[in-house]
């Protein structure tokens, strides 16, 4: 499925804005801040409310799931259309050092109790520490609490 048709099927209108943001998320394949998304030079062209906005749409659309790192930032993944983008409900690990987030799709989410009668809407679960990168690099000062 194109992202334009996948946003026109999640009941959405097809903006410029829309299908640019989801489009650069979608490639990426790993969660991305909004900080992130206005480095790409097609979305720097979007004003910061108008991508704060489609951000919101796109969530509400069920296209894109975010995580809260422990720095902070909400990051923005694709949602499962298919064998598509990052599947919801699984692990993410957050580099502490650089702030990078991946997806860690092939680990299994841990098992927690909810208490009676409560209704899940979804989990995420976060592991931080330092990427490969950051660890073979300890000359680099972590940034626990930094936004990234």
């Amino acid at each position: 499925m194109t992202p334009s048709d996948a946003i026109r099927a999640a009941g959405l209108r097809r903006t410029p804005a829309r299908l640019t943001v989801y489009t650069h998320i979608q490639a990426l394949a790993r969660p991305v801040s909004h900080a992130e998304l206005q480095e790409h030079p097609a979305i720097a062209a979007i004003d910061a409310i108008t991508l704060y906005r489609t951000l919101a749409a796109l969530l509400h659309g069920s296209l894109l799931h975010r995580v809260h790192g422990i720095d902070g930032t909400w990051r923005y993944c694709v949602q499962p259309r298919g064998a598509e983008g990052c599947p919801g409900n699984h692990a993410h690990f957050l580099c502490t050092t650089c702030g990078a987030m991946a997806c860690l799709v092939a680990q299994p989410m841990p098992r927690v109790d909810v208490p009676t009668g409560a209704v899940v809407h979804g989990r995420h679960f976060l592991v931080h520490g330092q990427c490969g990168t950051c660890n073979a690099n300890p000359s680099q000062p972590a940034r626990h609490g930094d936004t990234a």
